[in-house]
């Protein structure tokens, strides 16, 4: 078998143990033959045909192409080649590099281009810009309001503790019901007797206010309002929000109305009762626990002044607009003119407290006392009809932080209340005087004082009347109250009660004509 025979048998056999099966041959040596073995090979001595360096006119590879022949990529002569970037001018029609006038492309397109594409162009450039600051403004969002809801989980934690309650709270309840102006002190409101009427005050009974009260419905506040040394209170009011029917009563206490079991003062008056009353109790429960005992009226809070801070607190409101029938004269260089004026913070300090000319003395400067409570109570319903609520409660807040006024009531429990009353109007705001009558108290020092006799009787009627809407009506046997004339002189004060809107239109008291200044010229 010759040797090209085996060189094909070998080449075509298919199977590979075939091979194995059989003996090899013994491969001869063939002398190696220029002209037919190796013919492919070029000599020693001849050019190399190779990618790189055959001659010109055999090779037609990428790079080394002769002038003519070659139509790749990059070499190609000119009007031959119209790729990408060797293109002529005015041949290429590409992104890059085609010639002014010619490319329509996104980029190159000349000032004369039609305007329809820059349009286009330029609604996607605008809304491009309107997307990232969208996408500015959302990331802002999100992230701010990831801030707030952090913010508000730590500030809702109750991981504080309620120093009244001794419970854990959070620092917004700590915020809300702090009292930062009780500096009377707090109020004991334990063991109080409120004797609730059951058939009102039901447990499913709730007057949707959310005040810390003692009698679901009312919420009282006590006021008092004190003279230049802010020993004895000239001004006595229990002021009861009726939140369940929405109304407001008023109870005005006398200065000189004589309660001989709550004060050591000699003359037995009730405006001592701050100052001489029980040693064992804080001044303002002195006052509070007569109140309540005498009147029945469970005081919730209280809110206590002095003359010279009315003044701050009334120019900070902007005045209180009034109607007077005569001029006053405080004294002979304080004078308030006659006919409508506003009056500022030092005239309103004069109206309350002048008592010297009217008749009835100081009944008569608490009649005058309810025109500036009423006068004042149309200045809050026009501020807020005006100038909003929100500005009702920047003057409030900044009578709080001038502390023109001490009182128990929390940061919370104000806006409430301010927010209750602003819903009020005129005619269900009314206010009531204790009945009774000028009398004489023989003291044990042998003198003899000029108070105020309560009516006893008709002292309760009026309360369960008005101030005991959600309570048992009230018994001789549950007041304190001592009436020192039993066979009643007269009966003028015995229903005193007015609305807001009749006091609008109310006179002035009663004048003597006997205590006119007599330098004043008729």
């Amino acid at each position: 078998m010759k040797q090209n025979d085996i060189d094909i048998d070998i080449n075509g056999m298919d199977d590979a143990e075939e091979v194995r099966e059989r003996p090899k041959p013994l491969k001869r040596l063939v002398r190696a033959n220029n002209n037919n073995a190796f013919s492919q090979y070029p000599p020693v001595n001849e050019p190399y045909r190779g990618q790189h360096e055959a001659p010109a006119g055999e090779y037609h590879g990428q790079h080394e192409a002769p002038a003519g022949e070659y139509h790749g990529q990059h070499e190609a002569p000119a009007g031959e080649y119209h790729g990408q970037h060797e293109a002529p001018s005015g041949g290429y029609r590409g992104k890059h590099e085609a010639p002014s006038g010619n490319y329509r492309g996104r980029y190159e397109a000349d000032s004369d281009y039609d305007a329809d594409y820059d349009e286009e162009y330029e609604d996607f450039d605008e809304d491009r810009k309107r997307f990232s600051v969208k996408d500015f403004i959302i990331k802002t969002l999100a992230v701010v309001t990831s801030i707030a809801v952090i913010c508000m989980l730590v500030l809702n934690m109750p991981i504080f503790v309620d120093k009244n309650t001794g419970g854990n709270c959070s620092l917004v309840y700590l915020f809300k019901h702090a009292q930062p102006l009780a500096k009377e002190g707090q109020l004991q409101k334990e063991n109080i007797e409120l004797n609730l009427n059951t058939e009102v005050v039901t447990p499913e009974f709730n007057d949707g206010l959310d005040l810390p009260q003692l009698v679901e419905g009312q919420y009282s506040i006590l006021f008092l309002g004190f003279d230049e040394d802010e020993l004895n209170s000239d001004v006595m009011w229990v002021v009861q929000f009726d939140i369940g029917n929405c109304e407001m009563n008023i109870l005005q206490i006398p200065r000189d109305c004589c309660l001989p079991d709550y004060t050591s003062s000699v003359t037995k008056k009730f405006n001592s009762i701050y100052s001489c009353g029980d040693p064992n109790k804080i001044p303002i429960q002195r006052v509070v626990d007569a109140v309540q005992e005498n009147f029945g009226i469970p005081i919730d809070a209280y809110v206590t002044t002095a003359c010279f801070d009315i003044v701050r607190m009334v120019d900070i409101i902007g005045g209180i607009p009034i109607h007077l029938d005569n001029e006053i004269i405080y004294e002979a260089d304080k004078i308030i003119p006659a006919g409508d004026v506003v009056l500022d913070g030092q005239q309103a300090e004069w109206f309350v407290r002048f008592r010297h000319e009217w008749i009835q003395g100081d009944i008569g400067r608490m009649q005058n006392q309810r025109r500036f409570m009423a006068a004042a109570m149309m200045k809050l319903f026009n501020i807020v009809e005006d100038e909003g609520r929100l500005k009702l409660y920047s003057y409030i807040k900044q009578i709080k932080d001038e502390e023109l006024i001490y009182t128990d009531l929390s940061i919370d429990d104000m806006s409430k209340i301010a927010d209750f009353a602003s819903t009020l109007s005129m005619d269900s705001v009314r206010v009531n005087m204790v009945p009774g009558e000028d009398a004489w108290f023989y003291a044990d020092d042998g003198e003899k004082y000029s108070v105020y006799s309560v009516h006893k009787q008709e002292t309760i009627d009026m309360l369960n009347e008005y101030f005991r809407p959600y309570q048992r009506d009230m018994t001789d046997y549950d007041t304190a109250l001592v009436e020192l004339v039993l066979d009643h002189s007269y009966a003028v004060y015995d229903d005193t009660g007015m609305s807001f809107e009749e006091l609008e239109d109310a006179t002035e008291p009663i004048r003597d004509p006997d205590k006119k200044p007599w330098w004043k010229e008729d």
